[in-house]
């Protein structure tokens, strides 16, 4: 039996497994029709070298690697060395370490710097440079850079650490911590135009790590975890993908785990329970080894009836 530890909601999850737009609620500012945000596709390039797309995957996560790689695993889906083949255009690592991958529905990867061990490869002042690698080409290239703070501090090497896309309205989001120290919380979440590499709207002094999105009552929601502490929070977003209304707390990773105060990495939505899927780590805006960084997993269920989150601890 699974234990339960109950936080408190303001919204109800309603995520739909099915692939067609259901209407819930009517024509409100506020509202939407669909309940689905997937729609990242393949690139293109994958299978134009020869890998294959259904068993390929780019990441930046290779031990000892730096940049982005193309991984293919074997047919059996085996995950160790041996069983893996590796691809890397000379265009993935000429910003040095990568942290973040989000994949476009036109299969371009939005992909931003993370330093790790020293700055050598990774200077703070670069770490507001969004890459994208193209597609079609597979070739990495500068696609935005974000302003800097001109007051930042050497002991947060840190900037961007997150990415998420509302597919409704082709919006990309990004989290940054440039500028932040540990008594000031100065980082800023972005939502941009990927079109014409405009932004749209932000949030200021707010320091954001890992990112997702889900539809609650009818309301488009980025929920993001804090860089600072475990807290989990979401945002409306309206019709055209900007930030509605003021951050609300959902829940938190606090006191679970090995460690107990964790940050969210990553957040995400299952398609068939609507359980939000967190993947914590420790962070503390210092250089860490990547062996020392161990990840953690956490479940949550929404329970509709009272309107809360539930932790599912196993």
């Amino acid at each position: 039996m699974k234990n339960v530890r109950i936080f408190k909601s303001y919204s109800l999850l309603l995520i739909a497994i099915c692939l067609l737009p259901t209407v819930l609620v009517s024509c409100k500012e506020e509202t939407v029709d669909y309940q689905v945000n997937e729609c990242k596709a393949q690139p293109a390039f994958v299978k134009k070298i020869g890998f294959n797309p259904n068993r390929s995957i780019l990441s930046t996560s290779e031990k000892r690697k730096m940049g982005v790689f193309l991984v293919e695993l074997n047919e059996n889906g085996d995950t160790t060395n041996g069983g893996r083949r590796f691809y890397q255009d000379s265009s993935w690592k000429s910003a040095g370490w990568l942290g973040p991958i989000l994949v476009d529905p036109k299969g371009n990867s939005f992909v931003g710097p993370v330093p790790v061990i020293n700055l050598m490869d990774n200077p703070p002042a670069k770490q507001n440079i969004i890459y994208k690698i193209d597609g079609n080409t597979g070739k990495m290239n500068i696609f935005m850079e974000l302003p800097v703070k001109e007051n930042s501090s050497y002991a947060n090497p840190y900037g961007l650490l997150g990415f998420s896309y509302l597919c409704e309205t082709n919006t990309l989001y990004a989290s940054t911590v440039h500028g932040s120290t540990l008594q000031k919380e100065n980082g800023i979440l972005y939502a941009l135009d990927p079109n014409e590499r405009t932004v749209l709207d932000k949030l200021e002094n707010i320091d954001v790590m890992g990112m997702g999105i889900s539809y609650i009552s009818g309301k488009r929601r980025l929920y993001f975890g804090s860089a600072r502490n475990s807290n989990i929070y979401s945002i409306v977003l309206n019709e055209k993908g900007k930030f509605s209304e003021k951050p609300t707390l959902e829940c938190t990773i606090a006191n679970l785990g090995p460690r107990g105060d964790d940050k969210a990495r990553r957040i995400k939505f299952d398609k068939a329970t609507g359980n939000m899927l967190i993947y914590g780590l420790e962070f503390n805006f210092n250089l860490t080894a990547p062996t020392e960084k161990q990840e953690n997993n956490y479940s949550f269920k929404f329970n509709t009836e009272k309107q809360i989150w539930e932790t599912i601890i196993n």
